[in-house]
């Protein structure tokens, strides 16, 4: 891989490797593979040999469990910047699937272990990502549990829109802020919990408040950032 393309990554600053010397990341572009997976194909099966970790360049995708008779849900989603897979793991046990368009930088995994016993600092920041990891998984338990419809989806949008733009977002200014959804409607309610009607409804009700606005399809512009935070102030 060359390294010209390390030097041109979009996420560059904020992935896993961000706390590597120019040097150390010529060694770890040495085996990787740029990678790129359309809406709906499938990066990792649960059950699978782990074969691989990967730092997400762009695009987003999911986390799915599934139980015994089909049925799925999204536990969680990567980002842009975000890491995924289970380094020290024989067996993947989750499904991960793209839910757009997205780029992944590779690396096989026992090598990528390898890289990180020998990199402490990478190891270390692996961690910290991996309990951050963990506590939003349990702050989404509290969402699907306790929180009304209006605080999930308002929580969502936030979401979605701070990871839009981890730099340029700046929620709670006077300015607006627009970004496009990662994800369908329906993707959203599979992640909250909820009906697509429901998701819609508490769409319409935002933009009837002139909290946000809606444009086509997927484009969202929060109008009043203090009055989102307000609506998902209990997550």
């Amino acid at each position: 891989m060359s390294t010209d393309i390390c030097a041109l990554c979009p996420v560059r600053e904020h992935a896993l490797c961000s706390c590597l010397s120019d040097g150390e990341r010529v060694v770890l572009a040495g085996f990787c593979q740029r990678r790129r997976f359309t809406a709906g194909e499938t990066v990792m099966w649960a059950g699978d040999e782990s074969r691989i970790c990967a730092n997400l360049q762009s695009g987003v995708l999911k986390v799915v469990a599934a139980t015994t008779d089909g049925r799925e849900q999204i536990v969680s989603l990567v980002y842009p910047a975000d890491f995924v897979g289970e380094p020290y793991a024989t067996e993947t046990a989750f499904t991960v699937t793209a839910l757009s368009d997205a780029e992944l930088c590779t690396f096989p995994r026992l090598l990528f272990e390898r890289f990180l016993e020998e990199h402490a600092r990478m190891e270390n920041l692996l961690l910290q990502r991996t309990f951050k990891a963990l506590n939003e998984a349990r702050a989404r338990m509290l969402t699907l549990a306790r929180l009304s419809a209006g605080e999930k989806v308002a929580g969502l949008l936030l979401e979605m829109a701070a990871q839009a733009g981890r730099c340029r977002c700046r929620l709670g200014l006077s300015e607006p802020v627009t970004f496009d959804l990662p994800m369908t409607r329906g993707h959203m309610a599979d992640v909250l919990g909820m009906t697509i009607e429901t998701v819609s409804r508490q769409l319409t009700k935002l933009k009837s408040a002139e909290v946000i606005v809606l444009s086509g399809a997927r484009t969202v512009t929060i109008v009043d950032g203090n009055a989102l935070k307000g609506r998902a102030m209990a997550a």
